[in-house]
């Protein structure tokens, strides 16, 4: 077990010095979402652009971030390589790498992979929570296990350089996925069962399956994920140091799950999509409370207070709050088309 280290650790060490990078954001993004990251020292994430649209919302979603970077060209990038991130941090810009949460926006067509990855996606989710027709989700009675559709998408993503996502995945879909994949894939925002015990989070052997073929684990934040509001960050953070015993520093990072901006109607809309009606029971879904440490994206300074504190060196640090994601990225992105 890693022991408390103290040394070098001025309050703006980590701002200078890491490329902080968050594995997955939701936010309805707008300036002061945008200031909020800069805020937290976050050099580079990964936005949600779409979860259950189809092709022609999801472009429509993609033209809408064109525009949000153009307008605030001065605080923003949309990167589609390392290289852009690397100098989005040097520039004091945040790199965006846009994000599917669903293979939904590739519809029944795996020609579309190459058309999104053109327009800059370069991460995408294989399920949201319910079953599709690459694979099983996390919510799913029975896991079908990835179809051979979703082989397709599977192979056409690593041909591109997108990096495959098993974050609301089904366990039996993700275990086809990792062996499936000719490069390492990731678990973008999800915890291991042994902290919390939910269907989003993940057990023991998917997370040794990701680990051996040289994929990351994003720690999340998300409540739901978490185990509420209560979790102190001191849990959080040993949790992330079990984690790097276990598995190795490599493979362990954060992806937060920040949600801001939203109001209870998107909630309820990512929750039911249009797969299923709205609960008839007359309870409205709402945003669950975080934890008072981490409420959002300017929360990662005490984020990284926490992971110095639980024992984590100024190395280890750096490679939890980026450094592994940029490495994934690095060997994802190339792709072999």
């Amino acid at each position: 077990m890693a022991q408390p280290n103290t040394a070098n650790r001025g309050s703006d060490v980590w701002r200078e010095d890491f490329l902080v990078i968050d594995g997955l954001q939701i936010t309805n993004w707008d300036r002061a979402a945008l200031e909020e990251l800069r805020t937290g020292g976050v050099s580079g994430v990964n936005a949600t652009c779409a979860v259950w649209e189809g092709p022609t919302e999801a472009l429509r979603n993609i033209g809408d971030w064109y525009q949000l970077a153009r307008k605030h060209s001065d605080l923003v990038t949309l990167a589609s390589t390392v290289g852009d991130i690397v100098a989005a941090k040097a520039e004091g810009r945040i790199a965006v790498l846009l994000g599917f949460q669903n293979t939904s926006p590739f519809a029944d067509d795996y020609t579309l992979v190459e058309v999104f990855h053109r327009l800059g996606v370069r991460i995408a989710q294989l399920t949201y929570n319910i079953q599709n027709v690459v694979g099983g989700a996390c919510y799913d009675p029975e896991d079908s296990g990835l179809t051979r559709f979703g082989r397709n998408i599977v192979a056409e993503m690593n041909r591109v350089g997108m990096l495959v996502d098993l974050s609301h995945v089904g366990n039996r879909t993700c275990r086809d996925a990792i062996d499936a994949s000719a490069t390492p894939v990731a678990i973008t925002h999800a915890n291991p069962t042994w902290f919390f015990d939910t269907a989003r989070n993940k057990p023991a052997d998917v997370i040794k399956a990701l680990v051996d073929r040289g994929g990351i684990l994003g720690c999340c934040l998300y409540p739901n994920v978490l185990g509420g509001a209560r979790v102190t960050r001191e849990q959080f953070c040993e949790m992330v140091v079990r984690l790097v015993d276990e598995i190795g520093i490599e493979h362990v990072a954060i992806g937060s799950d920040c949600a801001r901006n939203w109001d209870d109607d998107y909630v309820g809309w990512l929750r039911n999509g249009r797969w299923q009606p709205p609960s008839g029971d007359g309870d409205k879904p709402t945003w669950p409370s975080w934890p008072s440490w981490f409420t959002g994206p300017e929360d990662f300074p005490t984020l990284t207070e926490g992971l110095f504190d639980a024992g984590l060196n100024d190395d280890d640090v750096a490679r939890v709050l980026g450094g592994n994601w940029l490495n994934l990225f690095e060997t994802v992105f190339e792709g072999s088309a």
